[in-house]
């Protein structure tokens, strides 16, 4: 019973969401329809103008979201991974296509590599920057999971490094854990990115992965 209420609110939350978003395509296009003559659509009960002037920039695109649109294209990656601390380092290489999506809003991360031992791997991020937290956002899956990996970040002042914070589902402790990522341009077409994580059997953190990415 309890996961069906949770089904019923998410359904009515999405319901809601798209209802908003419904109603700010039609209060932009309404400006072209009263210089055209026909009547302004109204604003709902309780709404002020600032209060629309308030979701309209929450939804536009700015410098930030220009930000990580600048990475679209493709890169070669060299990927550097360790299992625990103190072993012995796994090379591979793949690539990552990145696009813009959603007029700017957002851009897609598609990475394509080999998992030495266990095969091809397949992974896809949404990124974004969120005008209402003022936080860049991710999301972030792939085919050595069935869960997701959500992330919030922080760029520096001098806009060459993004650290993030991410959550994700530990197989082995069963419950959230804590990862940290750094990724930082080296060059006009050069960065790096450096992920962080505790070992589930000492506690103890350490480097994950190392990837110097080149953009073709």
């Amino acid at each position: 019973m309890r996961v069906k209420k949770l089904f019923v609110v998410a359904i009515a939350a999405a319901v809601g969401l798209a209802a908003v978003v419904a109603s700010l395509a039609t209060a932009e296009s309404s400006k072209e329809s009263a210089a055209a003559g026909q009547p302004e659509m109204q604003l709902p009960p309780g709404w002020t103008a600032e209060d629309m002037q308030a979701m309209m920039a929450a939804a536009t695109p700015g410098k930030m979201q220009e930000r990580l649109a600048k990475d679209a294209g493709v890169w070669l990656c060299k990927s550097t991974m360790w299992m625990a601390p103190d072993t012995e380092p796994i090379a591979s290489e793949g690539k990552s296509t990145v696009t813009p999506i959603m007029d700017g809003r957002y851009t897609k991360c598609e990475m394509e590599g080999e998992m030495p031992g266990m095969g091809p791997y397949h992974g896809l991020a949404i990124y974004g920057f969120d005008n209402v937290s003022q936080q860049f956002v991710c999301t972030w899956l792939d085919n050595m999971s069935t869960g997701f990996a959500n992330g919030v970040g922080e760029l520096s002042e001098d806009g060459k490094t993004l650290t993030w914070n991410f959550t994700a589902n530990c197989p082995i402790q069963k419950k959230p854990v804590a990862l940290r990522e750094i990724e930082t341009v080296t060059g006009p077409n050069t960065k790096t990115l450096e992920m962080f994580g505790t070992d589930p059997k000492s506690g103890k953190e350490f480097k994950m992965m190392s990837i110097e990415l080149t953009k073709k």
